[in-house]
């Protein structure tokens, strides 16, 4: 159990860096890894890749307090932006969680694979919107933040990859964006966990120490590392050439989602 433990403080160290090092969000780096150590320890291939997606879906609301914290002393959040895409939010995530509890281990993981390689040409090929655009109305924010909602409480991720493009389209700074984006998290982590504890709650197949879906000794772990490594990342961001650093952490996402296709498509036949 220690030696369980102490992969989840790995893990957790990695991610946070990863984070800082490269402003994304860490479920990018703690679902994949979550289920290659969940399959590992022999977790039940019918509940493991819920299981990833719920516990990096319950660090996030952790990590995202921190980050807000620090985005709102800067006067960065855009929080008049807040209340409408919340609405959105919390409604996309709980059809998210459903969905995802509908769907089986390998299709999710199929759905993973093809996300985490779209992502991978976005950071090689530096695809982002240029500010333009109108400032959004309220509606428009809802149906944006039920989008990023539903996906983020799919693929386990804080919804920074998808909120951040569309806030800066839409005439926010690429500043002021990563900051909304970053409040926008918390309801997004936080109705996702609490969607998959509920899910999850009497799920036989989950092994101790569980919340729903959500497996505590990796919560803990992670959680314990990743708030001390993400300032460590960041710094470090300052001194290194940034594109070069992407295309080679693309091409570690790149590897990862073939994986995940080309091991489900195999089974699947």
């Amino acid at each position: 159990m220690l030696l369980t433990f102490a992969l989840y403080l790995l893990l957790g160290a990695v991610a946070g860096f990863v984070a800082g090092l490269f402003g994304i969000g860490g479920g990018l780096i703690i679902v994949p890894v979550l289920i290659f150590s969940f399959s590992a320890q022999g977790m039940s291939p019918e509940v493991l890749t819920h299981a990833a997606v719920a516990t990096s879906l319950g660090t996030i609301v952790f990590t995202s307090i921190a980050s807000i914290r620090a985005h709102h002393q800067k006067g960065a959040v855009c929080w008049n932006l807040f209340p409408p895409m919340s609405v959105g939010i919390l409604a996309g995530a709980l059809s998210g969680v459903w969905i995802a509890g509908a769907l089986s281990g390998s299709v999710l993981q199929l759905l993973f694979g093809v996300f985490t390689l779209c992502v991978a040409a976005q950071m090689v090929f530096d695809l982002r919107p240029k500010a333009g655009g109108q400032v959004p109305g309220s509606g428009e924010l809802v149906v944006a933040g039920g989008g990023v909602g539903c996906a983020s409480a799919i693929f386990g991720i804080g919804g920074g990859t998808l909120t951040v493009p569309y806030l800066h389209w839409r005439r926010l700074s690429m500043q002021q964006a990563v900051a909304t984006s970053a409040a926008c998290g918390l309801p997004i982590a936080l109705t996702g966990a609490v969607g998959n504890i509920w899910s999850g709650w009497n799920e036989a197949r989950m092994p101790d120490w569980h919340l729903g879906y959500i497996y505590l000794p990796a919560l803990i772990g992670i959680v314990l590392a990743s708030s001390f490594s993400a300032r460590y990342g960041a710094r470090l961001a300052h001194r290194l050439p940034q594109r070069q650093l992407k295309r080679v952490f693309a091409l570690l996402l790149a590897v990862v989602g073939l994986r995940f296709l080309i091991t489900n498509l195999i089974s699947g036949l």
